[in-house]
């Protein structure tokens, strides 16, 4: 182990990858705090419309990933792939700054959907590689990573949220931008701390087709990356046809593997992985509303007075983040009891719960929402949403990847992880489907104008919703001892 490169008991390089990742959710979730408001208040858009957007920018935010590791994996290697994407990301967020037409909106949304795709899987993948096999710091190193995901997260949405909505568009968007910059300056200032692990696995970079290095290949399919973006974008229709599509195929191949690939005991376990992906779409589905019809409901049917401030609607995001914050350390603890007990829940009654607590989320809403006098709702039953749907996620995303790299077989981990990521490209679509629904008759409006009517909307699908939710719940938890057997004593 060398001592002599390591910072607070680890290597220098885990904190050049926070930073630039910090950064980069800074950059994404400040962004997202404006975006469903940019889209009906700037541009204009019916909520409709505004939401099918929204539900495809962030699939496609989901997608990009497999291709964008796939071009590091094969050729640029992780430290050439993320400084592309960081470079894709501030032509996005300065794009998004400038305000002009349409078009370049479109374009800024399709860089920063190809930025991310180079960046976020590769980003991960460097902090893995700093640390040896069987290095007991790696744990604390990547829970240290995610913080700085965190950071970024509830910063932004304070911040980015505060500037766009006071002084203009073009002020949160602009400190999106530099956030990322400063992220793009401290990946490239702190390469001499990666120790060369995030170089290009092979010299296959440099072989040369149609004249043509492999490199700037990569180059160029990210530029097609980003022009395809551009073009589903516009064409929100065409992004739910392809993942039904590929959804299709991967329920295909899974189900070959299973059933003739497998052993009886590695088709036990998959069938397990199949089963909770598919529960995992449903949650994001959901869980998803915050930065669509949530979003817009804070804003026009909500009163966010607090201490006599008017807090924007977008600030409301940052709950999620700093309710982690607050309490992702009493479940670790909990847990940890649980498990010394015996008595710690299973991965899928861990989704089971998961599932359950954002359907409460929204039930809880609806109710506040059906005994506020007038038309808004008190900023209360927001905050208690962002509660519970941040208990729900702590309960099921962490044990989500995790569930998969343990269950499924080794041969083919890779592409079951790439389903994983797909259901969650597909659960934000589904999301952007949802939050349609809430649009009712006058509500295309960017003015902040809300009606009965429109509280009514939402009152009604939120309630759908919850219940729905709570349903796929109880169903997973009545499946979970099943599921426990099929799964062959794996944790």
């Amino acid at each position: 182990m060398n001592t002599t490169s390591d910072f607070l008991g680890h290597p220098k390089g885990l904190f050049v990858c926070f930073a630039t990742e910090m950064w980069e959710r800074f950059s994404y979730y400040g962004m997202r705090a404006l975006l469903i408001l940019y889209l009906t208040k700037h541009w204009e858009f019916s909520d409709a419309t505004s939401y099918l957007i929204y539900g495809a920018y962030t699939s496609l935010v989901y997608i990009m990933p497999v291709f964008g590791g796939m071009l590091a994996d094969q050729i640029l290697g992780s430290k050439k792939a993320v400084t592309y994407g960081a470079i894709l990301l501030v032509l996005g967020h300065t794009g998004m700054a400038i305000e002009s037409n349409q078009q370049i909106f479109y374009l800024s949304l399709a860089l920063i959907v190809s930025g991310v795709g180079f960046l976020k899987p590769n980003i991960s993948t460097m902090v893995g590689s700093l640390y040896e096999e069987g290095d007991p710091r790696r744990d604390s190193g990547f829970t240290i990573f995610y913080m700085g995901i965190n950071i970024g997260a509830f910063s932004a949405s304070l911040l980015c949220g505060y500037l766009g909505e006071t002084y203009g568009w073009a002020y949160g968007f602009g400190a999106a931008g530099i956030g990322m910059l400063l992220g793009l300056i401290i990946f490239i200032w702190g390469q001499k701390y990666l120790q060369g692990l995030a170089e290009p696995p092979s010299d296959k970079y440099k072989e040369i087709s149609m004249g043509i290095s492999y490199e700037n290949w990569a180059y160029i399919s990210g530029i097609l990356m980003v022009l395809g973006s551009w073009f589903l974008v516009q064409n929100q229709e065409v992004v739910g046809t392809l993942l039904g599509g590929f959804g299709a195929i991967c329920i295909a191949i899974w189900l070959i593997y299973a059933l003739f690939k497998c052993s009886p005991e590695e088709r036990d376990r998959l069938i397990v992985v199949g089963i909770l992906i598919l529960f995992s779409l449903i949650f994001w589905a959901l869980f998803e509303q915050a930065g669509s019809s949530l979003n817009i409901l804070t804003d026009r049917g909500v009163d966010r007075s607090i201490f006599g401030w008017a807090v924007p609607a977008s600030m409301f995001q940052s709950l999620n983040a700093g309710f982690i914050f607050t309490l992702a350390p009493f479940f670790a603890l909990l847990w940890i009891a649980l498990a010394k007990r015996g008595m710690e829940p299973s991965t899928p009654l861990k989704f089971s719960i998961g599932i359950i607590f954002v359907g409460l989320g929204f039930l809880a809403l609806v109710y506040g929402m059906g005994t506020s006098s007038g038309i808004q709702t008190g900023v209360i039953w927001i905050i208690l949403i962002y509660l519970l749907h941040t208990i729900g996620e702590l309960c099921l995303s962490p044990v989500g990847l995790s569930s998969v790299t343990k269950l499924s077989p080794q041969r083919i981990v890779g592409m079951m992880m790439g389903m994983w990521f797909c259901a969650s490209a597909a659960g934000n679509y589904v999301a952007g489907l949802i939050a349609r629904a809430t649009a009712s008759e006058g509500a295309d409006v960017g003015d902040g104008t809300f009606s009965l009517i429109q509280k009514q909307a939402f009152m009604d699908v939120y309630l759908d919703v919850g219940l729905i939710a709570i349903g796929c719940g109880l169903l997973l938890a009545i499946l979970t001892p099943i599921l426990k057997k099929l799964m062959h004593g794996a944790s």
